[in-house]
């Protein structure tokens, strides 16, 4: 896909930019790690071994999802545990972890159409590649199940694996992280928990799209209403917003991606509800919550909320116990130092519009009782991001950064996206720089945001 090595070369110059990566045998290690919903997770049988894979699927995705990942919270454990018990779930490990976190639906015929919506790491690890990487040597993926808290122990000591085998098969070469979203929040609690792992085995860290500070609107309406990945006609062949929902009411990971109250927000986010006047039925008032003050919103709204599963009910309120692991997670994000040794490097989204602040009902049609919200389609209104992720909670990384890059791009198509695949190989050192390749391109973002760090 990436024959020309992203460089929009051809000929002669291809043939080059081929040569020079082939003949460079002094490789680093590479380790791409997912975000949340960036790992395929299967549902393997407790009897015979068999798999399923749950995630992503295109065909019977509403049917699986439910029967295999619907879950709930143990807090003895802190793990969020499939209702199914004769199932496990785990992440395949085949293609040295990089199948995981290439195509999520990697069915035939997703690929003969090119159904790209399913297409996460894939033009990435096929650039990395054609630039001399080599899967199993230099080339690793880490995928996890993304229901469970970003410092969970079986996340933690999954990476530490990765980073050992990585290190080892490169022949004792230090390991150049590669996360997007959720996964630099992952990668941040190793580095706090682990920190002398993390100093011995890694030498740069290159974060892409990661919610640093949170995700405001999209996680404050995931845990009222739900989460819909794709819109449109194509959102019958996947997973439906409420079964995601009641999937998210119970994930460790969606709490720790709620907005830092402490955070200095250009724009405080709120959540926002037009209601009828208790004492007067016919006047409406507009309640606003800020990021302290929605716990009670959400204790409120989701206090009837339940699931069915094989006839039987299951209550899922608002959980205060995964709140109170996840406000552990954030002392620890907060607090977490970046080591001399490591280089650090932060790309983020911007130019699209971002979920910020949510607003459900209106002053024509005010909703009644909070459990209502549930089952309203929420208002946005939008800062500047990535789409998911506003920039100013991507950039917030808090750290003495080498560089830390704006691109005009989505939150997913951020890992495609050719301004990104030329910003890695540079970071990488795989490929020269130039006013060819399309650094004037970048040059552009960095000019109109003077606080960014030029390369």
């Amino acid at each position: 896909m990436f024959g020309d090595c992203g460089l929009g070369l051809s000929g002669f110059g291809r043939r080059r930019c081929l040569r020079d990566c082939s003949e460079d045998a002094e490789r680093e290690p590479v380790l791409l790690v997912s975000g949340i919903g960036g790992s395929i997770p299967n549902a393997k049988q407790k009897k015979n071994g068999f798999s399923i894979r749950v995630w992503v699927r295109i065909l019977f995705s509403n049917y699986e999802f439910k029967k295999c990942l619907w879950s709930m919270y143990n807090p003895k454990t802190g793990y969020a545990e499939t209702l199914n018990q004769d199932i496990d779930i785990v992440v395949p490990e085949d293609d040295y972890g990089l199948h995981a976190i290439d195509i999520l639906d990697p069915a035939w015929w997703v690929k003969f159409l090119h159904v790209t919506d399913v297409y996460h790491f894939h033009d990435m690890i096929d650039m990395l590649i054609d630039c001399g990487y080599k899967k199993g040597t230099t080339l690793f993926g880490y995928g996890y199940d993304f229901r469970q808290s970003n410092r969970i122990d079986a996340a933690m000591v999954g990476l530490k694996i990765k980073l050992q085998t990585s290190y080892k098969a490169s022949g004792g070469k230090k390991v150049n992280i590669i996360s997007h979203s959720m996964g630099g929040l992952l990668v941040r609690c190793f580095m706090y928990l682990h920190n002398d792992i993390f100093v011995k085995y890694v030498n740069k860290w290159i974060c892409i799209a990661c919610p640093f500070q949170g995700a405001p609107g999209c996680i404050n309406d995931s845990l009222l209403t739900g989460l819909q990945f794709v819109e449109g006609f194509k959102s019958f062949f996947f997973v439906s917003r409420w079964t995601m929902h009641q999937l998210l009411v119970e994930c460790p990971s969606i709490y720790e991606l709620l907005p830092n109250p402490l955070f200095k927000w250009k724009e405080q986010p709120l959540i926002k509800v037009w209601r009828k006047d208790i004492e007067d039925n016919d006047s409406v008032k507009l309640e606003v919550y800020n990021s302290t003050e929605c716990i009670d919103l959400f204790r409120k709204a989701l206090r009837n909320n339940e699931l069915t599963y094989h006839g039987e009910s299951f209550a899922l309120p608002f959980n205060l116990s995964i709140l109170n692991w996840a406000s552990r997670t954030r002392q620890i994000l907060d607090v977490a130092q970046l080591p001399d040794n490591v280089d650090f490097y932060n790309i983020y989204g911007i130019s699209y519009d971002t979920p910020h602040n949510v607003c459900y009902g209106s002053e024509a049609s005010p909703i009644d009782d909070l459990s209502e919200i549930c089952h309203t389609m929420p208002e946005y209104s939008y800062v500047d991001g990535d789409g998911t992720v506003p920039a100013d909670s991507a950039m917030a990384d808090g750290f003495a950064a080498k560089a830390r890059i704006a691109v005009k791009a989505q939150h997913r198509a951020l890992l495609s996206d050719k301004t990104v695949l030329k910003l890695l190989k540079q970071w990488l050192g795989v490929a020269q720089y130039s006013q060819q390749s399309g650094h004037s391109q970048t040059a552009e973002v960095v000019d109109a945001f003077p606080e960014l760090i030029p390369v």
